[in-house]
């Protein structure tokens, strides 16, 4: 009995021992192959059984297995799974999962030069839309509308096709840098950015990321409020493409092709996509038309080279509206639109309806990219890149009130730069990188006949052509394709005198970059720095001294420079925090540095050295298998900048006086928080919130000008300290959701709130000219919900192709509200108001009700 006992008592022992010793755990992290960013929530299970997690919101996951040895699969919605052998308690590193061929499985090329923020350990105040959320939501809207469920971003819709701005922590798109697959693209001009350039970059991106304040950009770049970084396609992995139709209210249709080789044998891939679009716009007679094209040439030498060449473009035209006066919009609806022409003549064309306002533009860019791994720790990575843009602001010229020309207000420029960016970790814990950025860029400007109406030629004085002049001739219509070949290059055939201008600019600008980055496993550290020289000339044609010459202007050079640095500690695993601080001195823009940058060479007295821009930030990163949240205050000081301001005086819809100001400072503080929830599969419920405080510091001196260059005002005092920076809310919120509630059906809404909206202070105007002003005026806040449903049907041998459905309405309730108000006007005794507004401020209402239908083909 004794030994039946110590038998039994041994067999249990053993067999539990034989399980203990059967038993595994497995670790690891999912991350996003081509971003290198963590993919929280995807699957992992081991194979063939129902024993699975999910990884957390930093993409990592702890699996324990029943067994010694096994297969374990990892999956995510829009990714291609792996499976994996584990063998033991194992940790598997860094699991890299592709996109499938729906999202356009792709390499990135030129990632050297892309700053994108998972490229450095050290955190940034950061927010990443990625491609299936792109294709999703973008419908035919700007990238702003994209953008704007992010902390402290606002999108402005803008009255014409291509026309949204975006705002960033109460900074303009002017002070937000823009990045191209590492290219800067705002203007060297004046830092603006024109969306009915880039109508077709979503079509074609991979992810979207913003960056808020200091960024992780190593380039002196024009950024105050912070960086937007576009990753379109390079090469793709595998052959495949699509065919899409888009459908959207006012007549707007949309058709979209794609096609890629993939990487053949011969290491060549080829893609290319086309794309044609037109609709009537929301706002009444702002209708426009464009083509999208973008054509990718890749070439893998070996595993160490690895070339590509890309050119895409989107040549458009469309109609604007401009501002209205906020009492038109009452009387005549939202959409109503005072820019444009509607007398009934004969010989005008177009049934006598013709747009004040009319933008044609094709801006082609083409780069080079050569990625060289040159060894396990070093690797090269240099872009080549050009654009040739031509186009013009096409605006109607009248007599006794019936339309005689449109006069084309022409912006053209020759740029190319070289960006390169050597990298090395010098050890397990410390990386280098140094680079050059050169930018030489040429702008050529006047005003010309871009179509007769009703005459057939224009006169008038002209000191250029000594005395008069006659345009017989007219350049490129309303045509993108014959304003971008057939461009006026005789001066004697451009418009001078009468407000008209013709001159050019070359802006050359050279500067080099580096960063040193330190990290272990619980503390990073980097430092930025960049120092460069920017060269400046302008050549005067209309105004020279002596007549049918060219007179050029003082060359102007200007030094600059900036430095980063920042911290982070990981309390553990799921506790991170973080702190930066920048400093930058930043070279005046070139329209900044002239009286009058259209008609004299006078360099501007007023400008008076670099700007002066301060940054703090601290950052809190939770981590949670279920919640995860980012927290992060921020504090900026923008001092010694130039601003301008300007108003229509006579109401013909264009403006006519133009203030300047110097020196003017900004503060901008404020908190933002992030909360991203997964609580059940296919469930995604985020919400932020952005508190902002954004005033103007100390008085300025103001200089006021008519449209022709004239002084009406120099040295007057605005008294502006202490009001409110307008044109953005400083406080937004926002909830989105989405919910996969069967296979490949997904439901999903977001809801924004925006308050403390303030109007655009008007520097030269009545407001600010005593000390006992009323500062700016507060717009009322408002709300809109957007609503989508998309369903993915899988089609061919082992689903590789599929049928896409994606419907979406935007601002589902209809809200009428005001985006931005361009005036500052105070409600006085007997005015009438709206909403505490008063109605004879130029305002711009946002978009109704709006929607759109598209069904994609991926084969």
């Amino acid at each position: 009995m004794k030994k039946t006992i110590h038998f039994l008592f041994m067999t249990v022992a053993f067999l539990f021992t034989t399980v203990i010793m059967a038993q595994s755990t497995v670790t690891g992290t999912v991350i996003d192959a081509e971003l290198n960013s963590p993919l929280p929530g995807a699957n992992i299970v081991e194979k063939g059984t129902s024993n699975g997690i999910s990884s957390d919101f930093d993409g990592n996951f702890t699996l324990q297995t029943n067994a010694s040895s096994g297969d374990i699969v990892i999956s995510y919605v829009g990714y291609n799974s792996i499976t994996i052998t584990f063998n033991g308690n194992q940790d598997l590193g860094n699991i890299k999962l592709t996109p499938d061929n729906s999202l356009d499985e792709i390499v990135i090329i030129g990632s050297g030069v892309i700053d994108l923020a998972e490229g450095r350990k050290t955190p940034i105040a950061v927010s990443t839309i990625k491609a299936n959320q792109i294709q999703e939501k973008t419908g035919n809207s700007d990238l702003p509308e994209v953008l704007k469920s992010t902390p402290s971003v606002q999108s402005i819709q803008g009255g014409g096709f291509g026309e949204g701005q975006l705002f960033l922590r109460g900074f303009d798109q002017t002070n937000t840098a823009f990045m191209l697959n590492g290219q800067p693209i705002n203007s060297p001009e004046d830092g603006r950015m024109f969306w009915s350039n880039w109508s077709g970059v979503l079509d074609v991106a991979k992810a979207v990321q913003v960056q808020r304040g200091l960024g992780s950009s190593k380039l002196a770049i024009s950024s105050v409020g912070g960086t937007v970084n576009i990753v379109t396609k390079t090469i793709d992995k595998k052959e495949g493409g699509f065919v899409q139709q888009m459908v959207a209210n006012d007549n707007y249709t949309k058709t979209t092709a794609s096609y890629s080789t993939g990487i053949m044998e011969s290491g060549w891939a080829f893609t290319a996509l086309l794309g044609h679009w037109q609709g009537d716009g929301y706002v009444d007679y702002t209708d426009g038309q464009g083509q999208t094209y973008f054509i990718s040439l890749g070439y893998k030498l070996n595993e160490k080279n690895i070339f590509n060449f890309m050119i895409t473009g989107a040549p458009q035209w469309h109609a604007t509206s401009g501002f209205n006066n906020l009492q038109r919009y009452l009387d005549n609806g939202r959409k109503y639109n005072f820019a444009y022409s509607g007398v009934d003549s004969p010989n005008l064309l177009n049934g006598g309806l013709y747009p004040t306002g009319r933008n044609v533009y094709h801006k082609p860019v083409a780069n080079l990219n050569w990625d060289l791994t040159i060894n396990d720790q070093s690797t090269l990575s240099t872009v080549l890149y050009a654009s040739a843009g031509r186009g013009t602001f096409a605006s109607t010229r009248r007599t006794n009130d019936i339309p005689t020309y449109a006069r084309g207000s022409n912006n053209n420029h020759n740029w190319y730069g070289l960006v390169s960016n050597y990298n090395n970790k010098l050890s397990e814990n410390l990386s280098v990188n140094v680079g050059v950025d050169i930018r030489l860029y040429n702008g050529i400007h006047f005003r010309s006949v871009n179509e007769f109406l009703s005459v057939n030629s224009v006169e008038g004085s002209s000191n250029y052509n000594g005395g008069t002049f006659q345009v017989t001739d007219a350049f490129g219509g309303i045509n993108p394709w014959n304003v971008f070949f057939n461009t006026n290059d005789d001066h004697a055939q451009r418009l001078h005198g009468n407000g008209n201008y013709d001159y050019e600019e070359d802006i050359n600008y050279y500067g080099v970059f580096g960063q040193l980055e330190y990290s272990n496993d619980n503390f990073s550290a980097f430092f930025q720095g960049s120092a460069s020289t920017q060269s400046h000339l302008r050549t005067e044609y209309a105004n020279a001294a002596i007549q049918g010459q060219s007179e050029e202007s003082e060359k102007v050079n200007n030094t600059g420079f900036n430095v980063k640095a920042g911290a982070a500690y990981n309390i553990n695993n799921n506790n991170v925090v973080f702190a930066n601080a920048g400093y930058y001195s930043r070279q005046p823009f070139h329209s900044d540095l002239f009286t009058n940058d259209r008609s004299s060479n006078q360099l501007n007295p007023l400008v008076q050295g670099n700007q002066k821009i301060t940054g703090l930030e601290a950052g809190y990163k939770l981590l949670g298998d279920q919640v995860s949240a980012n927290l992060n205050v921020y504090y900026t000081i923008w001092d010694n900048r130039i601003d301008y301001s300007s108003r229509d005086t006579d109401g013909d819809n264009f403006d006519d006086e133009f203030t300047q100001t110097s020196p003017l400072k900004q503060v901008h503080s404020g908190v933002e928080l992030e909360i991203f929830t997964r609580f059940a599969d296919g469930l995604n419920i985020n919400g932020f919130v952005s508190v902002g405080n954004w005033e103007y510091d100390g008085n300025i001196t103001t200089r006021t000008t008519d449209d022709t260059g004239v002084v009406i005002a120099n040295g007057a005092t605005s008294y502006i300290d202490g009001a409110k920076i307008g044109q953005a809310a400083q406080f937004t919120a926002g909830i989105s959701a989405d919910y996969e509630i069967l296979p490949r059906l997904k439901v999903g809404a977001n809801w924004n709130q925006y308050d403390n909206l303030y109007g655009n202070a008007d520097f030269g105007g009545d407001e600010f000219l005593t000390e006992n002003n009323r500062g700016t005026i507060k717009l009322p806040s408002y709300d809109t919900v957007d609503a989508g449903v998309s369903y993915k049907w899988l089609l061919g041998k082992d689903d590789q192709n599929s049928l896409q459905f994606r419907v979406n309405i935007n601002n589902i309730f209809d809200e009428v509200y005001i985006e931005n108000s361009r005036d500052n006007i105070h409600v006085d005794s007997g005015d009438i108001a709206w909403k505490g507004v008063n109605v004879n401020n130029g305002v711009r209402l946002g978009y109704g009700r709006t929607w759109n239908c598209s069904m994609r083909f991926n084969f």
